[in-house]
This record gives C-alpha cells, structure tokens and sequence, in this order.
C-alpha cells in the first residue's frame, strides 16, 4: 500500500480507490509492490521499491521501455539477469517473492538467474521490474549493485504443463461433442431376434395382421439374409414369404383407392377453378362495360382512376388462374397421349438401337413413298374422268373438285412428311458413324492404357526383383544413392524419387534403418524378406 501511495499521489486511503483506475483486490500477491497492468492510456510512473535487505532505482522515464522476446506458450519462467555479485537466492526470493509464489531458482555464477513462478499472470508482474537499478543496503561497491533485465524465458516444463493443459480442453471439447452427437442422434432400431419355432409362429401371426406387416416383413428378410434357411423350416418360410405375396393385391387395391381420391380431388379443384374463372369473366365484364363512354363520363377523375387500376388487377389475376387450368388440362391430355403410346423396349447396345431405328426409318419412308405413287394415280384418274365427263352435271363437278383438293392437300403433306423422316434417316446415320467412330477411339485408349499399366507393372517387377538380390548381398544395407546408382547401369530413367516411393509400398520386404551418430547419420534400405521364413 505504501508503494501504491508512492506511485499515484492522488489516492486515497480512506476509500480505497484510485480515480480512473478499477478497483483491485489487495489480497493478491504482488499487489503490495508492483501494480497491476494498466490500460495503455494511462502513463505507468515508476518509484523507487525500499525492500529489506536492498533497495531499487526506477530507469529514466524518458528512455524506451526494455526490449523482451516474444512470450512461449504457457510461460512461467523469466529470466533475471544484471544481478550484483554479491546477490544470494534469499535477495532474489525476496525481491520477487512478492510478485506471486516462487516454485523454483536456478541462479548462475555469471550474474543472473532463471524464475519459475507457480501462475502465468506473475509473470508479468515480474516484467515490471526490468530496467530498475538494485543496490545492497548502502554500500556503493560495484559487486553490491547492478541494473536488472527481466524477459520470458522458454521453458520446457512450462510448454510440457501447456501442452497438457490443451490437450485435457481437447479432451473435454471432443467429449462435449461426442456427448452432443449421441444426444442428436436418431435411436437405434431395435435387434433383430434369432429364429425359432415360437418366433417363428409369432411372425407367421404378424405378416397377415396389415398394422403389423412392416415391423414382420423387415425381421423375415433379416432371417433369410443370415441365413436362417434350412430343410426343417423350409416350409415355415415358404408359408411366410407366402403370406407376403398375399398383401400385393390389398398394396395394389390401396394404391388405386388412393389414385381415385386424387383424381376426384383434381376433378373438384379444375371445377372450382372454372366457377372462379367464371366469375372473373363476369368481374371484368362489369369493369369493361364501365369504361365504355356512356357510363365512363359519368365518373369524376378519381373514380376513372380507380376503375382503371381495378381492371387491370382483374385482368392480370383472371390470366393467371387461366393459364393454370389451361396447365391443368395439357397434363391430362399429355397423360392421355402417354398411355395410348406403345412403349418400345429399350436395347442394351447403343449401336443396336441406332441400327433398328435406322431400319424401321428406311421402312416407313419405303411405305410413305408407295402411298404418295398411290395418291398420284388417284389424281390422274380423276384428272381423266374430270375431262371425259365435262357435260356432268355442275353437282358432280363440284364434288369431284373437292375431292380433287382433298387428295391435293393429302399430298403435300405426305411430301412434307417424307422430307422430314429422310432427314431424320440422315441425321440418325450420322449420329450412328459418330458413335461408332467415338467407341473405336475409347476401345484404342483403355488398349493403350492395359499395356502402358502391363509394363508399368513388369518394370516394377524387375525393380524389385533387381533390387531385393541387390539388398541381399549386403547384409548392413545400402543408400538410396547406392542403390540408385545401380539401376541405372540398367536404365538411365530411374530416379531417386521413384525407387524411394516402391521401396516404401512394401514394408514386408524393405525396411528403412538409420545408421551412425550425429552429423554420420545415414538412411539405410534393409532387405528384410526372408526374416518372417527365419522366424517360423
């Protein structure tokens, strides 16, 4: 307290506060003579500390403050240099003692010392007395003073105690997530029993009760998948899978009731929705016989506006409800089409495919060019008779006329008709030569790929079995340099990198040592194949 009094002159005592500065607990150690960290904003006055045995000088204010290395993780320890001569372990206890609990100090013969306090916030605590000149009692020796530099110092106590201290917050962050995961996480279904006879006769009640009929059917499939099968129970199990097949037809009964109520409701809704189209057909009826002019000039300027705005909203809300039945009704109609369409089986080769449509193409253009050759003799004929019969009544050659026109326009449009198959035989030809072109480019790559795979693979092969006869006659293995410098005798294309990667995908056979002491070390390749043979 009496340092506190020293270093801020306006505190005071009887309330127990300094002006701008939190309140602190005096129980804390170190409180009674190294204040505790303060904001940057507010300048830090250093006084001089009278202890019992020395006494310590503050540095010039004006100088920079004293330069520290960056601080370790979980750093407990400082170091203490600048120490007097003269300086025994009970000065240090004593002058940092107050900072916080001293667990250990190593003093050195060459003037400093290293501290390991018990908390991290000591520490810094301890930082504050960097720069402050110590002198022993009175005496103005040089061995009985010195000036003090205090920095962090990296311990390895400190980052092991660190280190543990994460890895228990790990610890209890994974098992606080394990513990969340359990919680959200669905139930477990419930196990399957094994099979037996009353089992069996409980299951048998189970798949012909409808309610009941999943929960069996799942315990049944499980049965014959482990295998539960067998010439005693053969026919407890044909009689179950029996009464399986037998919910088909109420599943298929059930799947048509179902259709039915949602055609009925599809029916009701395109119902409802044409009374509400009717009624906006009225609605906008009503708004567009007001803006004709006999009633449109009766309204004031306001009122024309509103209708205005009135019919427009009406026309777009009555469009929009008109396209969605009209939506309505083209589903219906494509569903129509769809079930009146053959469906044609699908082939399991492409090109199989390509060439049967190519073929039923050719046919039908074969049989549309027969009817267009039969539609123009019909035309000839009447053409004929037309001029053999001119003095005909004007009935008849009304009739023929019309006939004539009918055929014309049957004509022109199975020409139409011709072109475009024939340009679909064409466009399908081409797409088949493409396709057949793109499968003879694939087939040549995965061949190309198959043999540049096969010699990749003999090419290991030889390595392996190259460099396993080449480990074998030396018994204290060989570098990879060496064994390097080997292959490529053989081939000049080996590299390092290459041999190193093989040698490290077989274990079983090659194994990697380290050889020698400090700057000799060595990594040796071992041929360790033959050890698992030894060893039986």
């Amino acid at each position: 307290c009496v340092l506190v009094c020293i270093c801020f002159p306006n505190f005071d005592p009887n309330l127990g506060m300094i002006p701008g500065i939190t309140p602190m607990n005096p129980m804390i150690p170190g409180l009674g003579m190294v204040p505790a960290p303060l904001s940057q904003d507010i300048p830090v006055i250093k006084e001089i500390i009278h202890c019992k045995s020395c006494t310590l000088f503050p540095p010039n204010p004006n100088l920079p403050p004293p330069a520290t290395r960056d601080r370790p993780p979980g750093c407990k320890t400082v170091f203490v240099g600048g120490l007097p001569e003269n300086a025994t372990e009970q000065l240090i206890m004593e002058v940092f003692g107050q900072c916080g609990d001293i667990t250990a100090i190593r003093k050195s013969k060459k003037n400093f010392c290293h501290i390991r306090f018990a908390e991290e916030f000591t520490v810094d605590k301890a930082l504050f007395l960097s720069g402050y000149r110590i002198r022993l009692g009175s005496s103005t020796d040089k061995k009985d003073t010195g000036r003090l530099h205090v920095d962090f110092a990296q311990a390895r106590d400190d980052l092991y105690e660190w280190e543990c201290r994460q890895r228990m917050l790990a610890r209890e962050e994974r098992h606080r997530r394990k513990m969340e995961e359990d919680r959200l996480r669905p139930p477990s279904p419930p196990p399957i029993v094994h099979y037996s006879e009353h089992e069996c006769s409980q299951l048998g009640d189970k798949i012909k009760d409808d309610g009941k009929f999943a929960e069996a059917v799942r315990v049944l499939l499980t049965w014959l998948e482990r295998g539960e099968v067998n010439r005693r129970n053969a026919n407890n199990f044909y009689s179950m899978i029996q009464s399986s097949n037998s919910h088909i037809r109420r599943l298929m009964s059930e799947k048509s009731q179902h259709e039915k109520e949602m055609e009925e409701a599809k029916e009701k809704f395109k119902t409802a929705l044409a009374g509400i189209l009717a009624q906006f057909e009225q609605i906008v009826s009503v708004f567009q016989a007001a803006s004709k002019q006999k009633a449109w000039d009766h309204f004031s300027k306001a009122q024309r506006k509103n209708l205005d705005m009135w019919r427009k909203q009406a026309e777009e809300i009555r469009n929009m409800h008109n396209e969605q039945l009209m939506g309505i009704r083209r589903e219906e109609e494509m569903e129509m089409s769809d079930d009146d369409m053959e469906d044609t089986p699908d082939s399991k080769d492409s090109e199989d495919s390509g060439v049967s449509q190519a073929e039923a193409l050719k046919e039908e253009n074969d049989s549309l060019r027969c009817q267009l050759d039969a539609y123009r003799n019909e035309v000839e004929l009447l053409k004929q008779e037309q001029g053999k019969n001119q003095p005909m009544r004007s009935e008849e050659d009304n009739t023929h006329s019309q006939q004539l026109s009918f055929l014309q326009q049957a004509l022109q449009g199975m020409q139409k008709q011709l072109l475009k198959m024939r340009e679909e035989l064409k466009q399908r030809e081409t797409d088949l030569e493409k396709s057949l072109e793109d499968k003879q480019q694939l087939t040549n790559q995965v061949q190309t790929l198959k043999e540049g795979l096969q010699n990749l693979q003999n090419t290991q092969i030889i390595q392996v079995g190259i460099i396993s006869t080449f480990l074998h006659v030396h018994p204290f293995g060989a570098s990879i340099e060496y064994i390097c410098s080997y292959l490529q005798r053989l081939d000049t294309k080996i590299n390092p990198g290459e041999v190193e990667a093989l040698l490290s995908r077989l274990p079983c056979t090659f194994r990697q040592e380290l050889t020698g002491v400090g700057a000799s070390l060595e990594k040796r390749w071992n041929f360790c194949g033959f050890q698992g043979i030894k060893s039986t």
